[in-house]
């Protein structure tokens, strides 16, 4: 049984807490694969920040899989319909930056996002947007930036095969206390309905770390589940 370990939202905005997630995984072992930002908010440009590309490529030369995490993660300028704030409940605050795209809009920015992490010496296997929330298009755009892996919130994607394997995520949200709690009974929850899938996922944010209550939650989660599984690289699949 196998164990995928991420680390989203990486961007020089939230370097402390980027970091954080990193050292706690490398502690443990773990080469997480990172999902980065390449502009976050449109006020982040990856490219004026070199002392935090120095370090994602350090982290890759250690073994990290680098992903492209959408181009500014936000979704200022786009508006929701009705039926985009029904899949977005409960997922985000307005961080769903591909939730309303159709297949052109989202190639555009997935063509940006990949080209300036190339730019900058780093190498994209794939693409996974914001808040997993895209429309069934934006995989093939993704493909077709030669991004051949993404991921969603029930499964991870093999673009080439035309194959998704089905895999829950552990994940939190330290949004407001009552989240908090939530998120965190969720996360061992997962342990007792999950352990015996073949593939699960853990997907660690910046922000989990500004709560105790999640900070502490994913701690116990990553113990409890290298205790019984495999890390794997999202390549190996």
């Amino acid at each position: 049984m196998k164990l995928l370990i991420s680390v989203h939202d990486v961007t020089p905005a939230l370097d402390d807490p980027v970091k954080r997630l990193w050292a706690l995984c490398a502690e443990r072992g773990v080469r997480p694969a990172l999902f980065v930002v390449p502009n976050w908010h449109g006020a982040w440009p990856l490219g004026e920040h070199r002392s935090f590309v120095d370090w994602l490529r350090q982290r890759a030369d250690d073994g990290a899989e680098i992903f492209l995490h959408g181009e500014r993660h936000d979704e200022q300028g786009l508006t929701r319909r009705w039926r985009d704030e029904l899949r977005a409940i409960g997922r985000t605050a307005r961080e769903g930056e591909f939730l309303t795209l159709d297949e052109e809009h989202a190639r555009m920015r997935v063509a940006r996002g990949a080209a300036l992490l190339r730019q900058l010496g780093l190498a994209p296997i794939g693409f996974v947007p914001p808040a997993w929330l895209a429309h069934e298009s934006t995989a093939r755009a993704a493909f077709d930036c030669g991004l051949p892996l993404g991921e969603d919130s029930h499964s991870v994607h093999l673009h080439a095969r035309a194959t998704r394997i089905p895999s829950p995520v552990v994940r939190w949200s330290a949004r407001t206390s009552l989240r908090a709690r939530l998120s965190a009974g969720a996360a061992s929850a997962r342990w007792m309905l999950r352990r015996r899938d073949w593939l699960v996922r853990i997907a660690l944010h910046p922000a989990d770390l500004s709560n105790p209550i999640t900070a502490r939650s994913l701690v116990e989660a990553l113990d409890q589940w290298l205790s019984a599984r495999i890390p794997w690289r999202y390549a190996d699949l």
